[in-house]
């Protein structure tokens, strides 16, 4: 049986992986880049293309947690400034084209937060896009659709829901701070 890149990522990924380091995220940062390469007549692919789940994992490790999700986004959707809590993400596009912008979270000396946005990347098909810790980040489909794939280094709804370290912003007076402000 031919092994398909979705295995080989899978089996690389948990070969590689240990402590958050640098030699970690550009592991798994380049054998994301080699999924991205995958054949679209792989079987599990194809059926992506097929059936553009707005959220379905493919694969979740029993041992050490990560977990790799495709997305579908279509055009304009836009998910507000967040961070990842503990949580570390590597998106990769499949297919379409999604801006992401980045930003700092600054408090002023009245205690206010507020967000200064860094700049934003126009991320392709076949690019990566790696967020570690705590790093602040909203995202935008600039095509009809995107397919995209999140690996993330742990689950981030238990991250969310259950122990509410992710932290959302929403804008106010053209300002974007804290949502619990």
């Amino acid at each position: 049986m031919t092994n398909t890149a979705l295995q080989t990522f899978i089996d690389g990924t948990k070969a590689a992986w240990g402590p958050l380091t640098s030699e970690l995220v550009a592991e798994c940062r380049q054998h994301l880049e080699t999924l991205l390469k995958a054949s679209p007549s792989e079987a599990w692919l194809a059926a992506l293309h097929r059936s553009a789940p707005t959220n379905e994992e493919l694969y979740r490790d029993p041992t050490h947690g990560f977990v790799l999700l495709a997305h579908t986004e279509h055009a304009g959707l836009y998910r507000p400034p967040h961070d990842h809590g503990r949580g570390w993400v590597i998106y990769a596009m499949q297919q379409g084209e999604i801006e992401m912008g980045t930003y700092a979270r600054v408090e002023d000396p009245d205690g206010q937060v507020r967000l200064v946005k860094r700049g934003s990347t126009l991320v392709r098909a076949g690019q990566v896009q790696v967020y570690l810790p705590g790093d602040i980040h909203d995202t935008r489909c600039m095509t009809s659709s995107a397919l995209l794939f999140r690996f993330t280094e742990r689950d981030l709804r238990v991250e969310d829901r259950q122990e509410r370290r992710v932290t959302r912003y929403v804008e106010r007076n053209g300002v974007w701070t804290t949502a619990a402000a």
